[in-house]
């Protein structure tokens, strides 16, 4: 490579909490090169609130879980920190002493139905999006804490702070209370302008004081955590939301490449030191949620392979490769739905929503699991060249590839499927990146990497990305059904 990053040996632990997986990565910067290994991997803790009907996480064992991971990363050789970053907008309630107030309800819990429409009754739109910059989905900490306020204001009335996620894990492992800028932002409560919280919008989620402190920078080493062992490691806020750490470690080559982090959810977008919250952000429902280093990303969600994985659960979870390949093995563009319906939110079954999503915009039902998982792949890659479209207008400049990161990269039935739908080159890879990021804002931190560049780089490195290029032409007769029921479904 010509140019040896990283000054000198550290190992960290990143904690990489998904909404379906958490895990315990162990990373270690070496002659220039970071690898990864897996200390610890666990489903993600959640169960049905006996007492209120809710989703919901269960912090403890979560915290459990990564003290469990951090004593065998800590076996293998010695950590210098720890880092947790995971899903935005949920969120933990702490009284004076430090003990939780209710349940940590689970973003897909069906309380915040109608809660969109009731807050911006009350503010418009578009004043909240002047203010946060931040796109509208009904689970954002605004709509969860105004569902709180309506039926459970005695939770808010003890309460004396919100932690979010990533913050509840800092807390649990060092005692220290802070909220971190990325998973802030996306609350739709931080103020755009003055990167504080915003005394209306506090008022209007139904909180009469404020629970959270003023953000601190990604980066910021929090306190220390003692191991069984006696030693101590330093505890530092990485991204605290995995976006954000993601979009940290993705190999990105200039301001025309955009950025798919393809998971439970796909998350595509880009970087920029600037956010776009005119007309058309508004129009698009594009999001300009916190990145590291003074960056925003500017992004849209896209309900991202959810729905394969609960199509995989309801048949009994075939293996997904072979899912992979009987879709691969199913006609192109069958069958079409939207992915971002909130229908598909939380089902009682994914595989009648989807039934009856076809049904209803005169699209085939798919039939048996290959025809099934086409239509996803089919879909969530049409979908992506719609966002690409989007911020091509917003930007007024092409965008020249998409660089695929996270689990989602290894789909090769996926990844071609969105270089032709988006005509241009797909590079695929690293697959940890959330992971990646973390450990490299640590090691920044720590003074082994000296910038974000020099992570970059790093990343570059030490792992093998894999470029795709458009094969087929995607009939525009096919791009005609997507955009007349996404048309359809977006006047509703």
């Amino acid at each position: 490579m010509g140019e040896t990053f990283g000054s000198r040996a550290v190992r960290v632990a990143a904690v990489d909490m998904g909404s379906s997986t958490g895990r315990v990565m162990a990373a270690n910067l070496e002659d220039g090169r970071i690898t990864l290994a897996e200390a610890h991997r666990f489903e993600t803790p959640q169960f049905k609130d006996p007492a209120t009907g809710y989703d919901v996480w269960d912090s403890a064992a979560i915290v459990a879980h990564i003290r469990d991971g951090l004593e065998r990363a800590e076996a293998i050789a010695p950590l210098d920190s720890v880092g947790c970053e995971t899903w935005g907008v949920d969120y933990v309630l702490l009284d004076g002493e430090g003990r939780q107030v209710g349940p940590s309800v689970a973003y897909r819990d069906h309380r915040t139905d109608g809660m969109i429409e009731a807050v911006t009754a009350r503010m418009g739109r578009a004043e909240i999006y002047r203010r946060t910059g931040i796109h509208f989905q009904l689970y954002n900490t605004l709509y969860q804490l105004a569902a709180t306020a309506r039926e459970h204001p005695e939770w808010l009335d003890q309460a004396r702070h919100l932690l979010f996620t990533p913050d509840y894990l800092h807390y649990a492992l060092s005692g220290v209370i802070s909220n971190e800028y990325t998973i802030a932002t996306t609350s739709q409560l931080l103020n755009m302008q003055t990167r504080d919280w915003d005394p209306d919008l506090l008022k209007l989620a139904g909180l009469s004081r404020p629970l959270m402190q003023k953000p601190i920078e990604p980066g910021t080493i929090l306190g220390e955590m003692r191991l069984k062992s006696g030693r101590t490691i330093k505890v530092i806020a990485p991204g605290g939301h995995d976006t954000a750490s993601a979009v940290a470690a993705a190999p990105l080559d200039g301001p025309d490449e955009a950025y798919l982090s393809s998971g439970t959810w796909s998350l595509m977008g880009i970087e920029s030191e600037v956010p776009y919250t005119g007309a058309d952000a508004f129009g698009f429902n594009i999001g300009n949620e916190g990145g590291v280093c003074g960056r925003y990303t500017v992004l849209k969600n896209i309900m991202g392979l959810w729905l394969i994985q609960r199509i995989r659960k309801e048949l009994g979870s075939p293996d997904f490769a072979s899912l992979v390949a009987a879709a691969e093995a199913a006609p192109a563009w069958g069958s079409l739905i939207e992915p971002d319906d909130q229908r598909f939110l939380n089902p009682s079954s994914m595989v009648e929503t989807i039934a009856g999503y076809a049904r209803e915009h005169g699209e085939p039902v798919p039939e048996g699991p290959g025809a099934m998982a086409r239509c996803v792949f089919d879909s969530l890659a049409l979908d992506y060249a719609r966002v690409k479209g989007e911020l091509e207008a917003l930007r007024g400049t092409p965008i020249t590839r998409v660089r695929i990161i996270g689990g989602g990269s290894q789909n090769a039935l996926l990844n071609q499927l969105t270089a032709d739908a988006c005509e241009v080159p797909v590079s695929a890879g690293p697959v940890e990146t959330s992971a990646l990021g973390n450990a490299c804002l640590q090691m920044m931190a720590l003074g082994a990497i000296s910038s974000l560049a020099d992570a970059r780089a790093i990343v570059r490195h030490s792992f093998a990305v894999k470029d795709i290029h458009p094969v087929a032409t995607v009939p525009e007769a096919v791009r005609e059904r997507f955009r007349r029921f996404t048309a359809i479904d977006s006047s509703h």
